[in-house]
């Protein structure tokens, strides 16, 4: 009996294998799972015809596109590391990764990357992977949140229309909004239904950082003067402006789309993807255009946290691996995935390149916002999910819906938030 059991067993573990990442055939081909989020028909169109040109030139390592979902991937990540079937190459975001790299589930990429990729990349951008002594992820994609307006009404009203190099400053926007308001129209609608990754990001703007870390790598939160301007902002316009409109503050982006392109709303904060979303579904003769997010102490920083490729730890073929990332990450292929999804790649190559710079659809402004973008406030710190789930995400749309007032979230998120950030710091 023991002995079939050995057996029983260490046929489970061979086809537990099997199932995982890394396979190589009998012929000594090495076969890669790439698992990808991309979601928009242009970015998955880019995603296989790219991963068909790397397999018609790599006849020795073919690579598998595996179609991943963004609404479930860290559970689903967390379940297939676990049971030992994770992809070769993950598709993700940076602020996902920390758990999964302290984890021990990816790649340690320092040693692994080209100096080509290293270079081509900015530091501030590698700074959204790097967690402790260790890079787990090559940050690719990015998007800075924008404010998309009704050219028609801004150019009507007489307001001044802010650009990269005179942007409006928070008390600005806020006087404006509330001069752009009235007879039902609001001058902005937030979609704020996830809160927490839009205040944070936008903070940075005002020199708000919110997580703090000592010097023997503790993280603590503390809610200081410069992270009261952006909320601030967003609550007065709510509830003693009434120059936001109410109703969108529990709404996602998309829901605004029809109040704004029917004339209700004069602007709506959004990430600059959207733009694809506005130029399909606008009415014909709409005229809508991008302006930069307002500007505080700190100029137009904001916090991303940019669409990142990992390696497997668990990978038996990670120089392979590494060498697919470097062929999709090319300049002129990261374009391609950049025009995919509407957003702006991390490259300074593929930044420079024409086509991310024309006034259609107003690519040339979001791309003069890319050397402001930086690594997002919470981008490292662990425990950050259940934190931004259970104690940020009700404090920030409590205070934003006028049912608590700044004091009670400044409470909040420091005691409440400190408690859950020590459970993952002991």
């Amino acid at each position: 009996m023991r002995t079939r059991w050995i057996v029983a067993l260490c046929l489970t573990l061979l086809l537990t294998s099997c199932t995982g990442g890394g396979a190589s055939d009998d012929d000594g081909t090495v076969t890669l799972r790439f698992q990808s989020l991309a979601w928009q028909e242009e970015s998955v169109e880019a995603n296989r015809q790219l991963v068909k040109e790397w397999n018609a030139a790599h006849p020795d390592v073919k690579v598998e596109y595996v179609q991943g979902s963004w609404d479930s991937v860290h559970d689903q990540l967390l379940t297939s590391f676990e049971g030992g079937e994770a992809p070769d190459i993950i598709h993700d975001a940076s602020d996902d990764l920390a758990d999964f790299a302290y984890g021990g589930y990816l790649a340690d990429l320092t040693d692994l990357l080209p100096a080509r990729l290293k270079s081509d990349i900015p530091q501030r951008s590698w700074d959204t992977t790097t967690f402790g002594d260790g890079v787990y992820g090559v940050p690719f994609l990015q998007e800075p949140r924008v404010l998309i307006a009704n050219a028609t009404w801004l150019k009507g009203s007489g307001v001044r229309i802010p650009t990269p190099e005179d942007p409006w400053s928070w008390q600005e926007f806020r006087q404006i909004t509330d001069r752009l308001s009235g007879e039902g129209k609001y001058g902005v609608a937030w979609p704020l239904k996830e809160p927490v990754s839009a205040t944070l990001n936008l903070s940075l703007s005002a020199g708000g950082q919110l997580f703090h870390r000592d010097s023997d790598g503790k993280v603590t939160i503390r809610f200081e003067e410069g992270d009261e301007v952006v909320p601030r902002t967003i609550h007065e316009q709510a509830n003693t402006d009434r120059s936001a409109s109410p109703t969108t503050l529990g709404s996602g982006g998309s829901d605004t789309l029809p109040g704004f392109f029917g004339g209700r709303y004069a602007m709506v904060p959004l990430g600059f993807s959207y733009r694809q979303q506005i130029a399909q579904q606008a009415p014909k003769g709409f005229d809508w255009q991008v302006l930069p997010a307002p500007a505080g102490a700190d100029g137009l920083s904001q916090g991303v946290s940019p669409q990142t490729l990992s390696v497997a730890e668990d990978s038996p073929h990670k120089k392979q691996a590494v060498e697919f990332v470097d062929f999709l990450l090319r300049p002129k292929n990261m374009v391609r995935l950049a025009l995919g999804d509407w957003m702006l790649p991390t490259g300074t190559e593929a930044l420079k390149d024409p086509a991310l710079r024309t006034d259609e659809n107003d690519w040339a402004t979001g791309t003069a916002l890319a050397g402001q973008l930086r690594s997002a406030p919470a981008q490292a710190v662990r425990g950050y999910p259940e934190w931004k789930d259970k104690v940020a995400t009700p404090a920030f749309q409590e205070y934003y819906s006028g049912a608590i007032g700044l004091d009670e979230l400044r409470e909040r998120l420091e005691k409440d938030g400190n408690l859950v950030l020590a459970r993952y710091q002991r």
